[in-house]
């Protein structure tokens, strides 16, 4: 078997034991009381809010497209905004189970369609994602610049137990263990790896260069303030999904704006560690609404519904994409064989 498809099943199932580790940790306290008070908050629930935020997610989904083919254009390929919109899904799908494949397998699947490089495809996916990464930063920099004591209560609660149900110092331990199997699991990677020191700061310093020269190469684009216009608008959707889904339950709609960030900002940290943010998502946004007081019960019901909604358009846009691209594109490519 070649080493790289081995590298990738070891990255996938640490990713994935992470998330599986998570999803335990946020059910473990689910005693027959919790789970009474979980069914009541769903029952109480205002499910039908579900649907505005799908199409909340729907729409930056598609933005997201739109933004990725003011990427590809310059490259002298004019790409068919639903192709970009219907492949963004599919890759998203993709993540679900393999993280990061998807990035590739959009890029192939476009390429296909639109007679594009793949290799040009992947290097566009690179800088919006780079792109996003710093995005990431600033909704972190709101966060905590609109809530300064959210960081002193983050520590206080690893250090001390003081809600019914929080996590607990074993949790602490858990988690500090969890940091601690992460770094040798690196330091393993690296000496496996070869990589040497110097090697590794010179990588460092080589990403910290691409980053900036391709923050600088957005000026290059043929419609700059488009991009970040969509930028702004995809996570400012994202926010607003959160915030629709504070209204959900009673217990939840007195949070604002302020909390959307919050949990847009762990909710994007559980995304990343684990394959579609399973067990990791629920795990932090469970975690940081007892910070705000909910009780443990509807926190967990909380976190898990706004989870599965957004698995639940991934999954089912990805299907529908798979199924709608090759006959989308055969009738695209039979009503320019014959114009009317």
């Amino acid at each position: 078997m070649p080493k790289r498809f081995i590298t990738i099943g070891v990255q996938y199932l640490a990713f994935l034991s992470i998330g599986i580790l998570f999803a335990w940790l946020s059910l473990r306290n689910l005693n027959e009381d919790n789970w009474n008070q979980l069914k009541q908050s769903i029952q109480e629930a205002r499910l039908w809010l579900v649907g505005p935020v799908c199409i909340l997610l729907l729409v930056s989904h598609y933005l997201r497209g739109l933004r990725w083919k003011l990427l590809i254009d310059p490259l002298g390929h004019k790409v068919n905004p639903t192709n970009s919109f219907l492949t963004v899904l599919l890759g998203y799908l993709v993540n679900l189970g393999v993280p990061r494949l998807g990035e590739f397998m959009r890029c192939t699947v476009l390429a296909r369609y639109e007679n594009v490089s793949v290799e040009k495809l992947v290097g566009t996916v690179i800088l919006e994602r780079l792109f996003d990464g710093l995005c990431l930063l600033v909704v972190f920099g709101l966060t905590l610049g609109l809530q300064p004591n959210l960081y002193e209560s983050i520590l206080s609660t690893f250090t001390k137990s003081n809600v019914d149900n929080s996590p607990t110092q074993k949790d602490s331990w858990l988690f500090y263990y969890l940091l601690l199997i992460l770094l040798l699991l690196g330091i393993g990677w690296l000496i496996w790896k070869k990589i040497k020191i110097k090697e590794l700061t010179q990588l460092a310093k080589g990403t910290i260069k691409k980053i900036i020269s391709g923050i600088f190469s957005i000026k290059k684009l043929d419609q700059p303030q488009s991009f970040i216009g969509l930028t702004f608008l995809i996570w400012i959707l994202y926010l607003l999904a959160g915030y629709v889904g504070f209204l959900a339950f009673p217990l939840t709609e007195k949070y604002g704006i302020a909390e959307a960030l919050t949990i847009l900002s762990v909710g994007s940290i559980g995304m990343i560690i684990s394959p579609g943010g399973i067990g990791a998502y629920a795990y932090l946004v469970l975690y940081t609404m007892q910070l705000y007081g909910l009780d443990y019960s509807t926190a967990l019901a909380f976190g898990w519904t706004l989870w599965l909604v957004q698995t639940l358009v991934i999954m089912l846009g990805g299907v529908i994409s798979f199924i709608l691209l090759p006959w989308y594109n055969r009738k695209t490519e039979i009503s320019r064989s014959y114009p009317e």
